[in-house]
């Protein structure tokens, strides 16, 4: 141990005479050791760290695997059948389901009313995660039956904001979506769900309704002494006689299909799996940049220490002595480096989550912990071992009588290393340069799509209607009618209309039937969009055949459609489907461009996020089945559109007002310009290209330095042989040329490995490119460009220093 301290002495010693190259490593270190610790952080949230649950390790969610022509592997929601089977047919389970998202809800209490997210769950949902509330109870069995008592759970955050953490909270009722709730729990305070809401209400699963398709999101508890294969042995005998399961049998010949539970933490976070390693792997990249940075450095400071260490070998010193100080020397920098780079890795990290949407993440918390710290010191150790091997090396070779004359001369041996590292740099800052390239060029082709539409002008906003009195056609129609009617009536607005969904959002699926045509009396699955009459005009899509609705588009006259001509060519073979009849009864009446859409909703497998998909409309004022209008109530809120001469800004408060007149207690949940339902579509590809873009930028930096510190040192080691080259008659020029050229060659050889490497490693990324090409040769060229002229800087800048060498001072000091 005291030798230990006296080797951390004399390398702190060491590094406070070299300041230049101690601020230099740590800095570094400081860059390379924080992209690791933020991107870890988020691996550690997402796919490490265990869910806040006791025995997290029995808690599950169900996937599908099935294979045939059509094979797949992946989370399923269930229908209203497959729950009642799985709840009462597997008792090694303890089942519970809830609504696919948390949704937005009305809550009154007391005179105030304010948009929040409410959860709808079963019984058992909270005895599965093992949350018990810290005021009151669960749900019961007859709270969560069809039609069963109203009743509400609240958050803790809800409970402090809204109720003042009234301990008599319970027992008492407040209106949710327009109806009585009572308040029978409060969850503690750091709890969390899958659903992340405010408040929780019993989702009473049955077959009808939204339990006719596969609306439940299923979670479920191990029981003791139960395992996974029995289970899932259990599940798949109960769900084998379910209708789903048997027409899929029916409709797939040969096919076979069988569900399984997995761990939740898996069914959370599988979406964001693959980018997430992705980016590790990229931060792994820069790690190994970093150190190979470093260890020309450390190379150059051992050639210039070579007189000192052959000094203290004459004098005694072992070659172990030598190399275990060397490796101090080390470890102390990357201990700097690794303190360092926890600061950047917080900030980092803070700046990272402050970008992401609201409910990006499905985990609640992402933190700096203590396995990230620990992280951060293994990273530090390994950098240490890393760019101090090849140093530690060379001491091997020192020659005594060489090393102590009046000049050490860096050796043409030692010059190819640091060239050879300088190529490894630059080849992996190819990969991921090309790599953010091909993001950035498919974000760009997704946001300059032909949006089918005009978005200058037009504010939206949007309000929940899943409240009771909204069940009703006729309340339904009066509200839009009375709220349009007084936003026509703002200054500056133009045209003002409704629509459950809007361009950029995922739309309602629905089943209809084909009267005409060659696939007539088929049914098939379809994007649908109740709108009022002014939607087309307001938005100013193209009508390409027949008319837009009408005021007298009513309940009680002709049902008529509007089809996109996404629709009309596909299922109407580019023929005009105007007169042509759906569902027997439904005319289409009119055909309109196509809208870019979020293909969220998965109508056809392997689209962009964004993309024009076959869409009907239908008139608001035609929604007749209370039902229908509570089903797409409780998924999706809908949004007035205001197309206006105006600033949104000042379009806020008088549209807030124009829907108040008509429903005081009916409040606007957001207002959003129509790049925002974009920028929120795009949310995962925006926060790709964001992180790998300053990845690869950091790379270049790195790389950048690496070419610099090669070509500097050169200049410094061979000043004699320049000032003598320069003396005899060589020009300046050709001397920065010489120099150059080692910075410059070991570029050249980088980038040509680099773009070897991009052959297999662009290949992955196939299936998150849009509108580009794997081998993009725009984008590989500014690739090409963007290394040259970096490498050029990079050179010239420490090269024009050989104008200062004096050729007479030089030969005196021969």
């Amino acid at each position: 141990m005291e030798d230990m301290g006296q080797c951390l002495k004399l390398a702190a010693r060491q590094l406070r005479r070299n300041p230049g190259f101690t601020a230099t490593v740590i800095f570094i270190l400081s860059l390379a050791i924080g992209a690791n610790t933020a991107i870890f952080s988020i691996v550690n949230a997402l796919l490490l760290k265990d869910l806040p649950y006791a025995h997290p390790e029995r808690i599950g969610t169900i996937y599908l695997r099935t294979t045939g022509s059509q094979s797949s592997d992946e989370r399923r929601n269930i229908d209203g059948e497959q729950w009642e089977l799985l709840r009462d047919n597997v008792p090694s389970l303890t089942s519970a389901v809830s609504a696919i998202r948390a949704s937005g809800v009305n809550l009154q209490a007391g005179p105030r009313v304010q948009y929040l997210h409410a959860g709808r769950i079963s019984a058992h949902y909270l005895d599965v995660l093992a949350l018990q509330p810290i005021l009151g109870r669960n749900f019961s069995e007859d709270e969560d039956r069809p039609h069963g008592p109203n009743a509400a759970i609240l958050s803790f955050s809800l409970w402090r904001t809204v109720f003042s953490e009234n301990q008599k909270v319970l027992g008492q009722a407040v209106q949710l979506k327009g109806e009585p709730y009572t308040i029978i729990g409060v969850l503690p305070e750091n709890a969390t769900t899958p659903l992340n809401a405010d408040i929780y209400t019993a989702i009473q699963p049955s077959r009808e309704g939204e339990g006719q398709a596969t609306n439940f999101t299923a979670i479920v508890r191990l029981r003791d002494g139960a395992t996974w294969p029995q289970a899932d042995a259990e599940m798949n005998r109960a769900w084998a006689r379910s209708a789903r399961v048997q027409r899929f049998a029916k409709n797939n010949p040969g096919a076979q299909l069988s569900y399984y539970a997995v761990p939740l933490q898996r069914g959370q976070t599988n979406t964001l799996r693959p980018q997430v390693l992705v980016l590790m792997l990229a931060a792994g990249f820069i790690l190994l940049i970093a150190c190979a940075n470093l260890a020309g450095l450390t190379l150059v400071r051992m050639s210039r220490r070579t007189g000192e260490i052959a000094t203290r070998l004459a004098l005694g010193a072992s070659t172990w002595q030598i190399q275990r100080q060397l490796w101090v020397d080390n470890l102390l920098l990357a201990l700097v480096g690794g303190a360092a780079g926890v600061g950047v890795g917080f900030l980092g990290l803070r700046g990272l989550l402050l970008r992401l949407p609201e409910h990006f993440l499905p985990v609640a918390n992402v933190a700096l912990d203590s396995r990230v710290l620990f992280f951060t010191l293994l990273l530090s150790l390994l950098t240490s071992i890393l760019f101090g091997m090849l140093p530690a090396f060379t001491t091997r070779k020192i020659d005594l009588r060489s090393s102590m004359g009046s000049h050490a001369v860096i050796g043409a041996g030692s010059i190819r290393l640091r060239q050879g590292l300088i190529a490894g740099e630059v080849a992996l800052t190819v990969v991921l340069l090309a790599s953010a390239g091909l993001l950035i060029r498919t974000l760009v082709h997704l946001e300059t799509m032909p949006p089918g539409f005009n978005p200058t002008g037009v504010i939206t906003a949007k309000a929940s209607l899943d409240e009771v009195r909204y069940y009703d056609p006729a309340g339904f129609r009066r509200l839009l009618n009375e709220s349009l009617g007084n936003m026509r009536k703002i200054p500056g607005v133009q045209t003002a209309a409704v629509a459950l969904t809007l361009p950029y959002e995922r739309a309602v699926l629905n089943s209809v039937t084909l009267n005409d045509g060659e696939m007539t009396g088929r049914e098939i699955t379809t994007n649908e969009v109740y709108v009022t009459p002014a939607y087309f005009a307001t938005l100013q899509i193209p009508l390409l055949a027949g008319r837009a609705f009408s005021e007298s588009d009513s309940p009680d006259t002709q049902p008529v459609v509007i089809v996109n001509q996404a629709f009309a060519r596909k299922f109407f073979h580019g023929m005009n489907p105007v007169g042509r009849y759906l569902n027997k009864h439904m005319l289409i009446v009119g055909v309109v461009a196509d809208t870019v859409l979020s293909s969220a909703s998965k109508l056809n497998a392997g689209t962009a996020p964004l993309t024009s998909e076959e869409t009907i409309y239908i008139p608001a004022a035609q929604v007749v089945d209370p039902k229908l209008l509570s089903l797409v109530h409780g998924f999706f809120q809908p949004s007035w559109i205001v197309r206006s001469t105006t600033s949104a800004e000042g379009l806020i408060a008088p549209m807030q007002g124009a829907l108040s007149s008509a429903d005081p207690n009916l409040p606007f949940s957001g207002f959003y310009s129509m790049n925002d339902l974009m920028a929120t579509t795009l949310a995962t590809q925006r926060i790709e290209v964001t992180l790998l873009t300053a990845l690869a930028s950091l790379a270049l930096l790195l790389s950048a330095i690496g070419i610099f510190a090669l070509v500097a040192n050169m200049v410094v080691q061979r000043r004699r042989e320049i000032g003598i080259r320069i003396a005899l008659g060589s020009t300046v020029e050709k001397a920065m040329v010489h120099i150059g050229s080692s910075g410059v060659s070991a570029s050249a050889v980088g980038l040509v490995l680099g773009l070897t490497l991009c052959v297999g490693a662009l290949r992955a990324m196939r299936s998150v490119l849009y509108g580009v090409g794997v081998y993009d040769a725009p984008t590989l060229l500014v690739v090409v460009l963007t290394l040259t002229a970096v490498t050029l800087l990079a050179t010239t800048v420490p090269a024009l220093r050989v104008a200062r060498i004096d050729p007479a001072k030089t030969l005196r000091e021969e």
